[in-house]
């Protein structure tokens, strides 16, 4: 049976625990909550935890490389346990998308998130299956990077924890159905955007 990967990307330390930043750290932490998988082993510096999620054989993992180092860990966990390209799964962060829009992408570049430009220049390819989530507040921001690691605002946290859960599925949906039926059902727009986000 083959072995997903599921990374999650975000900062190690507490201080990063509850910032836009880290919102693929919580998809993961969601997603053991839900399997009973504990995401505590060290290995190619992430910590990870290995289930199933449907039957299919799951790794989750969080680097802890910090970021913008992300696919150091990612490249490196793949390479030691066999997983292919197409049993990769990276959920992360988007800035680019509003705050509740939920995009998965089966490929594409980075968009300016440096996490990923670390995946995809580790692997080499940008044949990438994703899972963005949208965390711009709608209003101009004064420092892009001083609002990803600043703490969720009290209406994001009151929204999170079914943000957080819409993407657990999505992740699910991914490993049990295909990417071309999990972008079909969990595609969506943004509570009060007229158009779904490119």
């Amino acid at each position: 049976m083959d072995l997903f990967l599921v990374a999650g990307l975000g900062n190690p330390g507490e201080e990063y625990a509850h910032t836009p930043h880290n919102l693929g750290f919580l998809v993961v932490d969601e997603l053991a909550q839900r399997h009973g998988i504990r995401v505590s082993r060290k290995d190619s510096q992430a910590l990870i935890g290995l289930g199933e999620i449907d039957g299919h054989r799951v790794m989750l993992a969080q680097p802890q490389t910090f970021m913008n180092l992300s696919g150091n860990s990612v490249r490196a966990l793949m390479e030691k346990h066999e997983i292919g390209l197409d049993g990769l799964v990276v959920v992360y962060d988007e800035l680019d998308l509003p705050w509740g829009a939920l995009k998965i992408k089966p490929k594409g570049s980075a968009a300016g998130h440096n996490g990923m430009q670390s995946v995809i220049e580790k692997l080499g390819t940008q044949n990438i299956v994703r899972v963005r989530l949208g965390i711009h507040p709608g209003h101009q921001l004064a420092s892009g990077k001083d609002f990803l690691l600043s703490p969720l605002r009290r209406g994001q946290r009151k929204e999170l924890d079914e943000f957080v859960g819409c993407a657990a599925d999505a992740v699910r949906s991914i490993i049990a159905e295909g990417v071309e039926k999990a972008m079909t059902k969990f595609n969506r727009r943004a509570p009060g955007l007229p158009t779904e986000e490119a």
